[in-house]
């Protein structure tokens, strides 16, 4: 067995920081364990805040996030690109002992895990937490699953569409004559992923005053249930259960998607009563407001579909530019529904920066993505660059933990790393 044992080095010192990233989370060293979406998408955020990211990649092919999404078939797909932003690849195996070696020695110089295996499958590779923590007790684990680490589904496999359709969204998607629908985006992965971040940070918080690290244990159907309002306290309550009610929510109206003449769809949402109040003035029927059928905000909701067919038999007498400027003059909410040729031209995003240009070949190629969400005025983040090579940050990182070149060599040779 090749000797992988040498004493871990120090930390990155202050030299490092570019690296590290210059957002409000600079100084923060993250290791990535997972693939696919939710794990990966919390290291995004954490990345995207300026944290330092070493993604943990099997040698052989690496996420199978490099290989997913759409293709014409002329170049790779373009989602790692935006996924893996702001990391960088160590391409080192798991199962392998001294794989396993290694990354117990960078956690110890870390301040962050991020996993998003099945329960137990750190621990029977001889990382899991009391591993890991035992030269680090400051260490913060985050472990995203489908059921989360107790529970009698917690050995069970689980993807985002799983946790989407536990935690109750899935049933509410869709057109109400219809099976469940789903969102075109894996909503559930990435608010798993959201909240494991958001759990992260917490931790980092409470670490400054107990000193100790600590497991954030994300579920994926806990995150979708997390969003789910009143939902279950409707039930209990009232015996209530929410359906699929397709473009609207029942009872807050005016807020739907209408028709123009030139064959847009906008979204217009007025259903507070002073909006509704500019809305019928911009309709050049002021009296609705005052009508006892849509006066408030319960009578609207009473009279919904009544009331949509108003609102539609307006606008297909109009264009989607003259919908929008009589609405934007009466300070009423309006919005086409984008899609990404819209985004690109939109004056709004161009102003904001929404969308940036990230270098993503040696050429200068760039590739447009969304910006860092939110935004810091003291501390910006940025995108760094987009989703690494297999293995980029390989040799750096092995020495940095004095590993030495005939070392190196052979655990090359045999795939351990890559």
């Amino acid at each position: 067995m090749t000797d992988v044992s040498a004493a871990t080095s120090d930390p990155p010192g202050p030299e490092d920081q570019g690296r590290r990233g210059d957002g409000p989370l600079a100084g923060l060293r993250v290791l990535e364990l997972g693939q696919l979406i939710a794990g990966p998408f919390c290291g995004q955020l954490l990345g995207d805040y300026g944290a330092e990211v070493i993604k943990i990649e099997d040698p052989a092919g690496g996420d199978p996030m490099r290989r997913w999404g759409h293709t014409d078939g002329t170049a790779a797909p373009v989602h790692w690109s935006v996924l893996a932003r702001n990391k960088r690849s160590f391409g080192c195996d798991l199962r392998s002992v001294e794989g396993q070696d290694l990354v117990r020695r960078l956690a110890a110089t870390a301040d962050i895990v991020v996993e998003n295996f099945r329960p137990g499958t750190l621990e029977r590779w001889g990382l899991g937490y009391d591993e890991l923590s035992a030269a680090n007790p400051g260490l913060i684990l985050v472990r995203v699953t489908g059921f989360g680490q107790t529970g009698p589904y917690a050995g069970r496999a689980g993807y985002g569409s799983i946790g989407e359709a536990m935690g109750g969204i899935r049933h509410l998607m869709g057109e109400p004559d219809r099976p469940p629908s789903r969102s075109g985006l894996s909503i559930g992965d990435s608010l798993a992923g959201t909240l494991g971040a958001l759990g992260a940070v917490a931790a980092v918080v409470e670490r400054a005053s107990s000193g100790r690290g600590q497991v954030v244990d994300c579920a994926l159907y806990e995150a979708v249930l997390a969003m789910s309002e009143s939902l279950v306290a409707d039930y209990a309550a009232f015996d209530h259960v929410r359906e699929r009610t397709g473009s609207v929510l029942p009872g807050v109206a005016p807020s739907n998607v209408y028709p123009t003449s030139d064959g847009a769809d906008l979204l217009i949402a007025a259903n507070q009563d002073t909006v509704f109040r500019r809305l019928a003035a911009a309709m050049d029927q002021p009296a609705l407001a005052d009508d006892p059928d849509y006066a408030t905000h319960a009578d609207r909701g009473r009279r919904q579909q009544a009331l949509d067919d108003i609102i539609t038999a307006w606008t297909s007498t109009l264009t989607r530019r003259e919908v929008e400027d009589r609405c934007l003059a009466h300070a009423v909410p309006v919005g086409l529904i984008y899609r990404a040729p819209e985004m690109l031209d939109d004056p709004h995003f161009a102003a904001r920066r929404s969308i940036v240009d990230v270098e993503v070949g040696e050429d200068g190629t760039t590739l447009p993505m969304q910006a860092v969400v939110p935004r810091f005025d003291r501390t910006p983040a940025r995108i760094r660059w987009a989703g690494p090579p297999l293995g980029d940050a390989t040799d750096e990182l092995l020495a940095e933990l004095d590993v030495d070149a005939d070392t190196v060599a052979d655990l090359r040779r045999r795939g351990v790393i890559r």
